[in-house]
């Protein structure tokens, strides 16, 4: 299936009361367990790279032309989607190889450049036909540089999706990234008031740190894109040790590989169909 752009996406999603997975791709395991997880639960998937996933590489082409291909030989919607870039020159080279949406994280900046950056990011990307996700108040946890406790004003973010004309706004409502244990509480009152303040879908970040509760309760509040990676990256890590534990003499990579793709199919489908599902809280 053709690949589709973020903003349709979570277009649909946002008028049909839906959250979309957005999960990262680490290794090819990763890319071919989280498309098998979307045709399983008939239901699209964001597959995000991130710039630290990249580094890892080396380079983004190898690991973005894998993905791709995976996704278009898929037979539900997919969106290859370039996440937490700093670096123009990276999305300018995302939007090159095919991708069809970038998160540009300008968090770091001082407020204005941020806005001025992410602002000409928007008009490149827009005129190739790509959508983009930017950052407003800082996200806990990123590389340590995020303070904690810290909040997305709803007045703020309206402002600055007006300034730049992004198609997603990722806003700090209480979660962290990379978090091991899901613990965080989200502040969902906070995510309504956002949700009536800006015209766009908002995005979670650190969803890793929010049990399945809070995440059905953060949809109904108002959350569309939700980014998970960290939890999944150890359900792949258990299956593996699990398997190399039983079976401490296997050499072949693709054997524990395999368990581990595996399972992070298994809870990739479940969490889809998990955030997807209509929900009755009230916020």
């Amino acid at each position: 299936m053709t690949l589709a752009r973020l903003d349709e996406v979570l277009r649909d999603a946002l008028r049909d009361g839906r959250g979309v997975g957005a999960f990262n791709v680490i290794q090819i395991e990763h890319a071919e367990a989280l498309v098998a997880a979307a045709e399983r639960a008939r239901l699209p998937v964001v597959l995000q790279i991130s710039e630290n996933a990249v580094r890892y590489h080396g380079s983004l082409a190898p690991i973005a032309l894998a993905t791709k291909a995976i996704a278009q030989q898929s037979e539900v919607v997919c969106v290859l989607h370039l996440d937490h870039a700093t670096s123009e020159q990276l999305v300018d080279e995302a939007v090159a190889l095919g991708f069809t949406s970038v998160m540009f994280d300008g968090s770091r900046l001082d407020d204005e450049t941020n806005r001025a950056v992410t602002r000409s990011v928007v008009r490149r990307c827009r005129g190739a036909g790509v959508s983009v996700e930017a950052e407003l108040g800082e996200v806990g946890g990123k590389d340590g540089v995020h303070a904690p406790g810290v909040r997305t004003d709803p007045d703020a973010a309206a402002r600055f999706v007006a300034d730049t004309g992004v198609d997603a706004l990722a806003v700090a409502v209480g979660s962290s990234h990379a978090m091991t244990s899901r613990t965080a509480h989200l502040d969902l009152d906070l995510v309504a008031a956002i949700r009536a303040r800006v015209p766009v879908p908002l995005v979670l970040h650190g969803s890793s740190g929010v049990a399945d509760d809070q995440l059905r309760a953060a949809v109904a509040a108002g959350m569309t894109k939700i980014n998970i990676a960290t939890h999944l990256n150890k359900v792949f890590t258990r299956a593996v040790r699990g398997y190399l534990d039983d079976e401490p003499g296997t050499v072949d990579t693709r054997k524990y590989l395999a368990q581990g793709r595996s399972a992070v199919a298994d809870e990739a489908a479940r969490l889809l169909e998990l955030i997807a599902m209509r929900t009755d809280v009230t916020v």
